[in-house]
């Protein structure tokens, strides 16, 4: 689940009615967990549905904000009310949250992952598994690379192309009869070009084009994997083996920014290299005017 959250804030102290900043805030907000413990405002209404229980949820440590993001949608921004049963408890969270302490949190959900389908799948035995419908193997292989997005995004490079080979190696296994096979290779080049850019950051080039390269199996037009290859070889000083990607992959797409940049870049690396190069065959070859050591 991917969201965002403002630092909490601490409500303490009266004011001269004898009301609390929790009481006065309180008064207009909705009752989300029964007891009110969690109370919401909705700043920004989202869209779509509620975030389902079964919804993966990534880095939340306090159960009043679980029991939030249960009540939002895409898209949504909301000020919450947690208790101390609901937050931080009778300890707190020193030096910031004092204990008993009702904190103030703003949560904006951005997005959230279903992953029922994706747990079933995984809690049955191999046998079971082959035999799971296509659409729905499609679909927990979707799963799992978009939990990699979401942690690419967060530069967790290495956790991300865990969920990468997963999806892939579930893709690899399955069978599909002619007529639908073009819907596994369809979904094995998107997890491709991401294990291939994945591998790109992790600064493991060699890795990253045979990942490219597998990807253009599937696709050899595809200018994304072109790009890989293309970036990938320039990174380890095949000059001439990236030119050919970029090349291709400037065909593909002429107007690409990316593209026509990388060519640049490439442009520049070799002049470097060349003059390197000549520098080094003029100094191995010129004159040697040093004494020499005469014969007997």
């Amino acid at each position: 689940m991917g969201g965002s959250t403002r630092n909490p804030r601490v409500l303490q102290g009266d004011n001269a009615s004898g009301q609390s900043p929790y009481q006065r805030l309180s008064r207009r907000m909705l009752d989300i967990s029964g007891d009110r413990g969690v109370l919401k405002d909705v700043i920004r209404q989202g869209a779509g549905e509620l975030v389902t229980p079964d919804a993966s949820v990534l880095d939340i440590t306090l159960w009043g904000m679980e029991l939030g993001l249960l009540s939002m949608r895409r898209g949504e921004l909301a000020r919450f009310l947690f208790t101390p049963s609901y937050a931080y408890g009778t300890l707190g969270c020193p030096p910031l949250i004092p204990p008993n302490t009702t904190v103030l949190f703003e949560i904006e959900l951005l997005d959230f992952l279903d992953s029922a389908e994706s747990d079933k799948f995984w809690a049955l035995s191999a046998e079971q598994q082959d035999e799971f419908p296509l659409q729905k193997v499609l679909k927990v292989a979707a799963t799992e690379r978009e939990f990699g997005n979401y942690l690419f995004r967060q530069n967790r490079f290495c956790d991300a192309k865990v969920r990468y080979k997963r999806a892939l190696l579930l893709l690899h296994r399955r069978s599909a009869p002619p007529e639908e096979q073009h819907l596994v290779e369809a979904a094995k080049l998107l997890v491709l070009l991401n294990l291939s850019f994945t591998y790109l950051k992790l600064e493991r080039p060699t890795t990253a084009l045979s990942y490219g390269e597998q990807a253009l199996i599937i696709d050899r037009k595809n200018a994304k994997a072109l790009f890989r290859c293309g970036q990938a070889c320039l990174l380890m000083t095949e000059y001439q083996k990236a030119r050919d990607f970029l090349v291709r992959a400037q065909q593909e797409q002429p107007f690409n920014h990316d593209i026509n940049n990388e060519l640049k870049k490439l442009a520049s690396y070799y002049r470097d290299y060349t003059d390197k190069e000549k520098e080094m065959c003029h100094r191995m070859f010129a004159p040697y005017n040093g004494s020499t050591v005469g014969e007997n």
